[in-house]
């Protein structure tokens, strides 16, 4: 059993190794090319340099997104072309029954899992923030949408409605505006800020304070505007939290994405599309089982009366109606309201009860 696994082993990672590298250098180039345009801008701060280390960074990011189908298409290659050549026949005669066939591969499949996880979680949100950094650094700051970031906090009997605009090349908050409610939502205090230096203590040091804060005495009120150098405002609001106005949900770590929905609930917002983001990125590593699981039958069919190109395309195509029915579910299950573990877990079960399906199909035919 361990020659067979080594064989099947080496030669699924070679295939898989070679597709992922293709893409991969496909779309640097391609990012680099539509990234030239911004080299010498700024005063020409911005170099080539620049522009290709920023493309670097982007590369963990695709090398997430490509490896389900990256396993897919390397998985069915080999198994196709050990069906085409009769070695899987003579492997089978050896002993290598569908049961033990599916769980040398799934075992393989983990091995993917793990590597996806760690890409998605840990490497490409660090390489996508220093992107991020770095274009600020050398192009300005970081513009966050037509009105800026908008957040939402609660404290005590108090409730704060919190825009940033930019964000600076070191990632704080720029041109902050902090609208302050009481309890009963009447609007008390605006408190705008130049810029604000994230501290470890919870708390944000407001610089260049102006605040116009109104006082109700017996029906009437009072506006008051007061100047500050520097003021400190306690808050529970993170950088990462920040970030999610600049990086999609998806390119999040899944720990931070947790923790903001969190804060969200807590502070009483809609949280469905945050929801079914965190469950695709709990669920997305294991499409690369459900990749191994859809190429297996392959090996089951006979290429020697049909074409090996034709049944290695139609599985790619498989595997990318895959990939498309994941996208709609999370925007139907969003607007339908659906669990959110249930928009997310749905194609994934689908595909693999059809490719168990067809693999036993083909397992009592042969």
């Amino acid at each position: 059993m361990k020659t067979l696994r080594r064989l099947i082993y080496g030669e699924v990672l070679v295939a898989v190794a070679f597709v992922t590298l293709s893409f991969l250098a496909l779309f640097f180039f391609f990012d680099f090319v539509e990234e030239l345009q911004n080299v010498g801008k700024n005063g020409g701060a911005y170099q080539i340099s620049h522009a290709f280390y920023f493309v670097l960074l982007l590369v963990p990011s695709h090398l997430y997104e490509l490896l389900p189908i990256s396993v897919l298409i390397g998985t069915i290659f080999v198994m196709a072309r050990l069906a085409q050549s009769s070695e899987f026949t003579i492997l089978r005669t050896s002993g290598l029954g569908p049961t033990l066939a599916l769980r040398n591969l799934m075992g393989l499949g983990l091995a993917f899992v793990l590597l996806t996880f760690a890409v998605g979680d840990y490497l490409s949100p660090l390489c996508d923030r220093y992107g991020q950094l770095l274009k600020s650094r050398y192009l300005g700051q970081i513009t966050v949408g037509q009105t800026g970031a908008w957040l939402r906090e609660r404290q005590a009997d108090r409730s704060y409605a919190v825009n940033v605009t930019t964000l600076t090349p070191e990632g704080n908050p720029k041109g902050i505006r902090i609208f302050e409610f009481n309890k009963d939502g009447q609007w008390v205090a605006l408190t705008k800020a130049q810029v604000g230096l994230l501290s470890t203590d919870d708390a944000w040091n407001l610089q260049g304070v102006e605040r116009d804060e109104l006082t109700r005495v017996n029906g009437e009120s009072t506006l008051a505007r007061k100047y500050a150098a520097s003021q400190r405002w306690p808050t529970g609001i993170t950088s990462e939290m920040i970030s999610v106005a600049l990086l999609k949900p998806d390119r999040m770590g899944t720990l931070d994405l947790f923790q903001y929905i969190q804060h969200l609930i807590d502070n009483g917002q809609t949280t469905q599309r945050f929801e079914i983001e965190f469950w695709k990125k709990v669920f997305y590593p294991l499409s690369c089982l459900v990749m191994v699981v859809l190429a297996l039958p392959f090996a089951y069919l006979h290429f020697r009366s049909g074409n090996i190109a034709g049944h290695v395309f139609g599985g790619v195509l498989a595997g990318i109606s895959f990939f498309l029915l994941n996208n709609v579910f999370s925007y139907v299950g969003n607007i339908n309201s659906w669990a959110p573990w249930f928009a997310a877990a749905a194609p994934g079960l689908l595909y693999t009860l059809a490719s168990l399906a067809a693999f036993g199909w083909l397992v009592i035919r042969q």
